[in-house]
């Protein structure tokens, strides 16, 4: 029988890093009223979810611009400038992963990513490195909080669930992840992060 080992599981985004369509659509769009409203009817988060399940971002943007043409030039922004979307990195949550590669701990990450833009993200951002492997959601044609995402990570990097944190910004991923067994965290400030990865015997 193999030694069972603990794991940390992370979310990417607003994890690690602030992501948020208005980065760049506050740029775009002086009108606060007109950028709400934009973001709320045309570049909507279920929109977008759909390339992190694996449509090409191509795909995503003609359906748009067909649907709303006086908008097009935005929502080709959305394509062509998606690296505005991502705002500053989370620091603390950084040096959190580096603290747990320092001591041996087995990290990885499960994330809601287009795998167009994952390769890019990987080179701009080094902390992708100290990840043992990163199932995107993109390559998998899976999203969270459907569990099959979930049991990828599992078996693909053969995890112990009891003996697996799980940490992410949205309540709804960590719940899934707590329905197989897992750990949760919900990820509100680093510091909170640290301590409760010391308090479950995570991070010495």
């Amino acid at each position: 029988m193999t030694e069972r080992t603990k794991a940390v599981l992370f979310d990417i985004g607003n994890v690690f890093v602030e992501w948020d369509p208005r980065n760049l659509y506050s740029k775009l769009i002086d009108d606060t009223q007109e950028l709400e409203g934009f973001l709320a009817d045309v570049v909507t988060l279920e929109w977008h979810t759909e390339h992190d399940r694996g449509r090409p971002f191509a795909d995503g943007v003609r359906l748009l611009a067909d649907k709303y043409p006086e908008y097009e030039d935005l929502i080709r922004a959305f394509d062509e400038r998606w690296d505005e979307t991502i705002g500053n990195t989370i620091t603390g949550t950084v040096d959190v992963l580096e603290q747990l590669s320092e001591q041996g701990m087995r990290t990885f990450g499960l994330t809601n990513f287009s795998a167009e833009k994952w390769p890019s993200f990987c080179r701009q951002y080094a902390f992708t490195d100290l990840f043992g492997g990163v199932v995107v959601s993109g390559d998998e044609k899976l999203v969270k909080p459907d569990p099959r995402i979930y049991h990828v990570a599992i078996e693909r990097f053969n995890l112990d669930p009891e003996l697996t944190i799980y940490i992410d910004d949205r309540m709804d991923n960590v719940r899934a992840a707590e329905q197989l067994g897992m750990v949760g965290h919900h990820f509100t400030d680093a510091n909170k992060l640290a301590n409760d990865l010391r308090a479950k015997g995570f991070l010495y």
